[in-house]
């Protein structure tokens, strides 16, 4: 089998071979590099912990709010417990920009017990050490954090090894100039010798207030890792299609190479080879193709990885690793298990042409134009028993909070509907009438003739298309709900807040109060943001409190209509009543200020700015319960005839008013839509190397196929054909197979996008969408396809012409 292998790719044509490769290469380049990049930044994230918990055995954690710290004496005096080293754990907003600094605060003298290591420097008041990545950015000798409406000047006394964006401080410089007094947020403790850890962890816990959690350092790990999950499996998932359409290059590659070598694997069985023989050909030489494209593709791979970490950063863009800075690592195993996804690629495309190479009898083989009968012998009960799969696997709940089901019914949908495509388009073809130009008679012809060539080109552009239509329908959809629910969520005029994200930042009651009754101001509302931690495994939740705020997010779903002795209402987001199966008219518990409350779930609301949740109170109910009337945004309506820029000239006048940020609905919503095309950047990439790589098959396959008719355009010109007759009819073979082949791609693109709308996207980000198709985009497309089609296939028909009418019949004579 080797020396045949040997033998036969010796006289192989290296431009489909070539085109192979590079499909299995970049597939092969995006999953691994995608593995790389995610590897790293858990891998960065998980290494923060471990220095930050040092070795500590447990870590209790109270979320934003934090708790007294009259707990930490009573948990450090514990049987059991050997070191306790109370700590804050702040993001801080940097001023005049949207970006975040952590800052954690410990007990020098304490924390050294646990790290090994002494900060003396963090003994002197106002002082904090950066890690390098921070103090790259601060080079200078001074920090300035947002705390509330004003600005807190540290000196930068050093440097310190830990990872990310991070700043150290005294607990002492934390409580004080953060406003945190009298309030911790973690204890690090480390167990006695010989101690118990879970009667220990059950100890901590009962001393607990509610929103304080006690946890090892494997489950603070794997937390931190969580809220990226679904992004990182929706990553691998979209290189693997890259991986997948490149597959397609195979099975067009082997398909033609077999019809073309149909004469010399007969001849081989007459020789004696056996049916098994030869189909071990085929796979091996597919084989070797999956070898060196996974070969490149891991070199590419990491290149690419490299370069998206460098100049995009670990989160691609995406915005879910902000403030990790990942070094990639080689490990051996990884990527020998990528090389060998290449290869299971390549021999999973040429199984088809295998089987089709080894069934066919050596006497039907050697007849000359058999190559014409390839894949004739098609059912149609494997193409719908897969679409049934798919429909039936659509239904299907998520599996430990993935859309396993989900990515398996559209996988099944996609192989479904290219397992039809030799019956479609025989019946399709079969339909069309013949017309008295023979050019258009003979196309039709040998589209009729041959169903399994077309079969081949018809594979190659359903699969890239149908991707390709898919993603633009979801992305469309998605963009377009945002926008929609941009304009449902941005009704004032002008907007002003304290920072863009952070711990550290408010608007004081009274300030809010001075903007609410400017002259320039008719109408204003105002929300306090917290965050609330039901369940440690996962992220907490965001705690909006706001005024109005039954009207404050457009509404899904069944209403709750209060009764006497309900509690006080909360509304909550979809993904808050996916994950914590909350339904409308329950009874929950928040954690606020140390204690639980009591709220019944009035309504569900559509939130696409936070991903893992969010609970929605009447700002009046939260301060009754906890006695904060800080606010952190303000939305105003404005006076008639004031413009946005004199209401912020006026607003700035106002003392405290240097650290606020403005801008109108407008700004923001562009913002947002910039932010979403930016986070959805690598998503197009991909789907372009996708397309691209399905492209690359079409162009393969019709050319090879052309190419392969020399014979028959000889035997035309000798019986009285035009040169301009024979492109045209090549030119309607292609424009013929490119059309259906985009009709059927659109429409099983059309079925997957319903599943990537409705089951994917909803298990993997717990948001619904409502359905924007692009429909001058996909048409475009489908133009630009049917061009291609039509102009490889003239190219390759002028190529194939090119010995003349006398050569090309010369084998005939």
């Amino acid at each position: 089998m080797l020396r045949l292998l040997f033998l036969f790719n010796a006289r192989r044509p290296r431009g489909r071979a070539l085109l192979s490769v590079v499909g299995i290469a970049l597939g092969v380049a995006l999953a691994y590099g995608v593995h790389l990049v995610n590897r790293a930044a858990v891998g960065d994230l998980a290494a923060a912990v471990r220095v930050l918990a040092g070795e500590a055995d447990l870590e209790v954690r109270g979320g934003r709010a934090g708790f007294p710290e009259a707990l930490y004496p009573r948990i450090a005096r514990l049987p059991g417990i050997a070191v306790a080293s109370p700590g804050l754990d702040l993001d801080a907003g940097l001023p005049g920009t949207e970006r975040t600094l952590r800052v954690v605060a410990v007990d020098v003298l304490r924390d050294a017990a646990l790290r090994g290591a002494l900060h003396p420097e963090l003994l002197e008041p106002d002082t904090v050490l950066l890690s390098p990545r921070a103090r790259a950015a601060f080079p200078g000798e001074t920090l300035r954090l947002v705390v509330g409406q004003r600005t807190v000047a540290l000196k930068i006394a050093g440097e310190v090894e830990l990872k990310g964006f991070v700043a150290m401080t005294d607990i002492a410089t934390a409580q004080w100039r953060l406003g945190r007094l009298g309030v911790l947020n973690r204890i690090d403790l480390r167990l006695a010798r010989g101690a118990d850890a879970a009667e220990v962890r059950s100890r901590v816990a009962a001393l607990l207030p509610p929103g304080a959690h006690v946890s090892q350092e494997r489950e603070l790990e794997d937390a931190s890792a969580y809220p990226s999950r679904a992004y990182r499996v929706n990553m691998n998932v979209l290189a693997m299609v890259a991986l997948f359409t490149g597959g397609f290059l195979v099975f067009s590659a082997q398909a033609l190479e077999v019809a073309r070598r149909r004469a010399e694997h007969a001849l081989l069985r007459v020789l004696g080879v056996r049916r098994r023989g030869i189909a071990q050909l085929v796979l091996l030489e597919a084989a070797a193709l999956g070898v060196a494209g996974g070969a490149l593709g891991l070199a590419l791979g990491y290149a690419l990885a490299f370069a998206a970490v460098r100049f995009f950063g670990a989160d691609l863009g995406a915005g879910a690793f902000r403030g990790v800075f990942p070094q990639l690592k080689f490990s051996a195993l990884p990527a020998l298990l990528y090389l060998a996804g290449g290869v299971l690629i390549a021999v999973a495309g040429a199984l088809l042409p295998a089987l089709d190479a080894a069934r066919t009898p050596a006497a039907q083989a050697l007849k000359a134009g058999d190559e014409q009968a390839m894949f004739r012998r098609v059912r149609a009960w494997p193409g719908l028993a897969l679409l049934a799969a798919g429909i039936a696997l659509a239904q299907l709940g998520p599996v430990d909070g993935l859309p396993v089901a989900g990515y398996a019914a559209i996988a099944c949908l996609l192989v479904g509907a290219i397992a039809l495509m030799p019956l479609v388009s025989q019946a399709v073809f079969g339909a069309l009438p013949l017309t008295r130009k023979p050019w258009f008679a003979l196309a039709l012809g040998q589209l009729r003739g041959a169903p399994g060539q077309a079969a081949v080109s018809l594979a190659a552009i359903v699969a890239s298309f149908s991707l390709m239509a898919a993603m633009a329908i979801m992305v469309a959809s998605f963009r377009g709900s945002v926008a929609e629910w941009l304009d449902r969520v941005l009704p004032a005029e002008l907007y002003v807040r304290t920072s863009f994200a952070g711990d550290t930042g408010w608007i004081e009651p009274g300030f809010a109060s001075q903007v609410a009754h400017l002259p320039e101001v008719s109408r204003a509302e105002f929300l306090r943001s917290g965050r609330v931690a039901l369940d440690p495994a996962r992220p907490p939740l965001v705690l909006i409190a706001r005024d109005r705020a039954a009207s404050a997010f457009p509404r899904v779903g069944a209403r709750y209509e209060p009764r006497p002795g309900d509690p006080p209402p909360a509304w909550i987001s979809e993904a808050v009543a996916d994950l914590y199966h909350f339904a409308v008219g329950e009874q929950i518990a928040l954690p606020l200020a140390g204690k639980s409350r009591r709220f019944v779930v009035a309504g569900v609301f559509r939130d696409y700015a936070r991903q893992h949740g969010a609970v929605l109170l009447d700002r009046g109910d939260y301060v009754a319960l906890t006695g904060d009337a800080r606010v952190n945004d303000g939305a105003l309506w404005l006076a008639p005839g004031t413009t946005v820029a004199a209401a912020m000239s006026a607003i700035r006048r106002l003392p405290g008013a240097a650290a606020l940020e403005m801008a109108s609905t407008q700004e923001i919503r562009q913002s947002s839509l910039r932010i979403f095309d930016r986070s959805f950047a690598v998503t197009y990439a991909m789907e372009a190397v996708a397309v691209l790589v399905g492209l690359f098959g079409l162009s393969s396959s019709l050319g090879a196929i052309v190419l392969a008719r020399r014979r028959e355009f000889g035997m035309l010109r000798h019986i009285g054909l035009t040169e301009r007759q024979i492109r045209a009819m090549l030119a309607s073979e292609g424009g013929l197979l490119a059309l259906l082949g985009a009709a059927a791609g659109l429409a099983a693109g059309a079925a997957i996008s319903l599943v990537l709308v409705f089951v994917v996207n909803r298990q993997s980000f717990n948001w619904s969408m409502e359905l924007h198709p692009p429909y001058a985009f996909l048409l475009s497309l489908m133009l630009v396809l049917v061009a291609l089609a039509v102009l490889t296939a003239i190219v390759s028909g002028r190529e194939a012409m090119g010995p003349g009418p006398v050569r090309a019949v010369r084998e005939d004579w």
